[in-house]
């Protein structure tokens, strides 16, 4: 007996961002069809495994050029470009680092802030 078809599940990224070249607005729908630039995912034990092996390959296939995966637990950023149709990684910073990560490599990034910290101001 053949199996039923399955549908084919919708990947949606926690994060996601468009170059304005190929979305110049955000359009008045539920949900933007276009697939991103820059998709960016927060892991969790519960979810790492989705993210790694069914997500990114997906992303990459749809054209995203740039990955993020961001880890609490861990406190590090896993950054990600797209060449050939595969992931090469770029760079993995952690916990304090200040960081210039593609595709935002023009601003520099306090990965403090993502683990919910301010940076100490230093007495001058």
């Amino acid at each position: 007996m053949a199996s039923p078809a399955r549908k084919a599940a919708k990947l949606v990224p926690d994060l996601a961002g468009w170059r304005r070249q190929r979305l110049p607005s955000v359009p008045d729908t539920p949900a933007v069809t276009l697939a991103p630039d820059w998709v960016c995912e927060i892991l969790s034990p519960s979810s790492e495994r989705l993210d790694r092996v069914r997500k990114l390959p997906a992303y990459a296939r749809h054209g995203a050029s740039h990955s993020w995966l961001i880890n609490p637990s861990t406190r590090t950023l896993e950054v990600h470009r797209q060449e050939g149709g595969s992931w090469v990684l770029a760079g993995t910073h952690a916990a304090d680092a200040l960081v210039r990560a593609e595709p935002f490599d023009a601003v520099e990034i306090d990965l403090l802030r993502l683990w919910g910290e301010e940076r100490p101001t230093q007495a001058g």
